[in-house]
């Protein structure tokens, strides 16, 4: 396995970080389950469905339409996702030059000049303005670039989809989105960036600042895959509660807490978080892994491809599981809502696991059986 890396930070003493965190710390009793002297569960009334990137990421080389259905990470993507029964809409947020947060997945943005050269720039090198002279404009005055993207294999492709919206910034998210809707905000750091802890605390505050000022009553979670940002954007504040984001173990980095979910539970209590968000994949695969962070009072979401399968979705609800990050919206929200249906009306026939070490001991009615584990895990693969 390729060995990636991401780098980390010198880390400061705790009391030097804090006298930095005044400047910007708000204290809330609205998550008041969380404090400082231990974890406590946040204890979710209900298994939670979050749109990813809002009604579902764009993959412009899928033959699947409704992976470029809606520009992903935009105020129309939120608000149709908000159509549907989902908690949370999950998107991603960096920050310009000129310290505005926006929100937008890729660290470069790729734009075709007048000239049809393709310019690539990363963004957090952009000031605001450059970030939204990206096509599409909401004003037929101006006259945007046209956007486009790297795939996986390298491809540069025309950033098309049936319903194109303009790119946002994160106080519009908070002012044009069904203030019903919780934010899960992914705090985006590139992987390959020597951050220093005063790097993250100025982005973070950046961040917080647009938080306190427009969330008002918005639920709001905070999660990244970048260790020490997890750590700090937790000191900075206590209003609202911070998830680490771990692919499990899938890729090799040169900073131990992101290889495995053992490493991202022991960086969680080390740092007062209050959940994790796991590739589903490694949750599928390590079943223990769900009670150790049960166990740890520690709430668990997951994200990744096999969430848009109806009968991965129920396993990990059964299994103990909090939440599911998706794309495919709809149909995930309908398949849930029958699902729950019948399980409220024939809980004896549901599938249900053994406290001790989270295996199978009963099968479901819904067309799933133990060992369809194994087919499901090798339909992303």
């Amino acid at each position: 396995m390729a060995l990636k890396a991401v780098h980390f930070s010198h880390l400061r003493t705790l009391n030097q970080v804090r006298v930095q965190a005044t400047m910007v710390a708000i204290y809330s009793s609205r998550f008041s389950k969380v404090n400082d002297g231990g974890q406590t569960s946040l204890n979710w009334s209900k298994f939670l469905v979050i749109g990813h990137r809002g009604s579902g990421m764009n993959v412009l080389e899928s033959s699947d339409r409704r992976m470029k259905e809606i520009k992903e990470n935009s105020i129309l993507s939120f608000n149709t996702a908000g159509e549907f029964a989902v908690d949370f809409i999950e998107f991603d947020v960096q920050v310009t030059k000129d310290d505005y947060p926006v929100i937008f997945h890729d660290n470069f943005i790729l734009t075709e000049e007048e000239n049809g050269e393709i310019s690539e720039r990363r963004l957090t090198e952009l000031t605001l303005d450059e970030f939204v002279c990206c096509v599409p404009q909401t004003e037929p005055a101006n006259v945007g670039k046209t956007l486009l993207r790297r795939t996986e294999d390298q491809r540069i492709l025309s950033w098309k989809v049936e319903q194109d919206d303009a790119l946002c910034t994160l106080q519009e998210a908070f002012q044009k989105v069904n203030p019903s809707l919780g934010f899960n905000i992914e705090l985006k750091f590139d992987d390959d960036i020597v951050y220093q802890d005063e790097e993250l605390i100025h982005v973070i505050q950046a961040i917080l600042r647009v938080v306190f000022e427009y969330a008002k009553e918005r639920a709001i979670i905070f999660s990244t895959f970048q260790p020490d940002a997890a750590r700090l954007i937790r000191v900075l504040q206590s209003t609202y509660p911070v998830f680490f984001l771990t692919d499990g173990g899938s890729e090799i980095y040169t900073d131990v807490r992101r290889n495995s979910l053992e490493e991202a539970l022991k960086l969680c209590l080390a740092c007062g978080l209050q959940g994790i968000v796991s590739e589903v994949k490694a949750i599928l695969r390590n079943q223990r892994a769900i009670n150790n962070i049960r166990e740890a009072n520690l709430s668990l979401l997951t994200y990744g491809q096999l969430n848009n399968v109806p009968q991965a979705v129920y396993f990990q609800h059964l299994a103990g599981v909090d939440g599911v990050i998706v794309d495919m919206v709809p149909e995930i929200t309908a398949s849930i809502s029958d699902y729950m249906e019948q399980l409220n009306e024939s809980k004896e026939d549901s599938l249900s696991v053994s406290e001790g070490d989270g295996q199978i001991k009963t099968l479901a009615r819904h067309n799933f059986l133990p060992n369809q584990l194994s087919l499901l895990l090798k339909l992303d693969s």
